[in-house]
């Protein structure tokens, strides 16, 4: 899940608040006083603290803000802020993604990790040019009905690029709500009926301040209110938070460690995307056999970038990035 959250672009003007798709109806009622200050603390948090980030600038358009959503998926900023500004410089506009191949995307996403991203975020660009006149669709349905984009990065998208009433969900909101809310440390590994209903009980009412609430305790959770070590004493909203009020309790599941690279079809993979994204003529299979020692695993790695189409298979046993 996305580490950011961008202040809400120019969109329309709001009219009366209104709740989209992605907000269950009825949500339950929550045993937090003073809702509206919760909001006020947390926005003001937020508007002091918030990092300075190219797509939460007021100038930076929707696309920015959904390339940002595309590449922050299970990458840190700090990896992401380099390959953002240069596929914003090559790419300023989804038309100008969507006139290059696939494998171009591929190539350009680099180390990110997870290149199948790359893939999906040029089907969308590809998408957008065709059905969208070009530009990012402010309404949910179109932005979900868009190759590659799920519920979470539809909502992220409408809310932080044009200022709609969406309930975003990322893990670090679901710590939050969870400790502030239900008094537990992490939340369940998989969103829940329940965690929606609660997001959609503490959603402002107002379109804009909705907008600022979720990312802001985006950034709350982000910044303050981590996995590991939680730092209380600079949280706008400790005085309320239920977990913390009960004596910080420690939680029956750790939060999950990151996942072994080393040694897994993940490395192997990787090392072979590396040598084709450095030629611009199709690669030999010996020189592939170059990237990993062990045949096996380097075969069924090969086979696993063809089934994602990641990798094209050309006549004569030579490959390269899909066209």
């Amino acid at each position: 899940m996305p580490v950011s959250a961008p202040a809400p672009g120019p969109g329309p003007t709001p009219g009366p608040a209104s709740v989209s798709a992605s907000v269950p109806a009825a949500p339950v009622p929550v045993d937090l006083p003073a809702t509206g200050a919760l909001h006020g603390a947390v926005i003001d948090w937020f508007d002091e603290h918030a990092r300075d980030l190219p797509w939460r600038r007021p100038d930076a358009g929707a696309w920015s803000v959904m390339v940002s959503e595309f590449m922050l998926q299970q990458t840190p900023v700090n990896r992401v802020l380099p390959v953002h500004a240069e596929w914003l410089e090559r790419w300023p506009r989804p038309a100008d993604l969507a006139t290059e191949s696939a494998g171009e995307a591929v190539r350009a996403w680099g180390r990110l990790g997870y290149p199948r991203r790359a893939l999906r975020l040029h089907a969308a660009a590809t998408a957008i040019a065709q059905q969208h006149g070009g530009e990012v669709p402010r309404e949910h349905s179109e932005l979900l009905a868009l190759p590659g984009i799920g519920e979470y990065t539809a909502a992220a998208v409408a809310s932080f690029a044009y200022g709609r009433r969406h309930i975003v969900l990322d893990t670090n909101v679901r710590r939050v709500f969870a400790r502030l809310a239900t008094g537990v440390e992490y939340p369940p590994n998989a969103t829940t009926a329940a965690e929606r209903r609660l997001a959609a009980a503490l959603l402002p009412d107002d379109e804009g301040t909705a907008a600022r609430w979720a990312a802001a305790t985006m950034e709350l959770g982000a910044l303050v209110c981590a996995a590991r070590s939680p730092r209380c004493g600079s949280c706008p909203v400790a005085d309320r938070c239920a977990w913390r009020l009960a004596g910080s309790p420690a939680h029956e599941g750790p939060p999950r460690r990151g996942q072994t690279y080393a040694g897994t079809d993940r490395q192997v993979r990787g090392r072979l995307l590396a040598i084709l994204r450095a030629s611009r003529t199709p690669v030999p299979r010996a020189l592939l056999d170059t990237a990993w020692s062990e045949p096996v695993q380097r075969a069924r790695a090969l086979d696993g970038l063809l089934a994602d189409g990641l990798v094209e298979r050309l006549p004569d046993d030579h490959y390269r990035l899909p066209a």
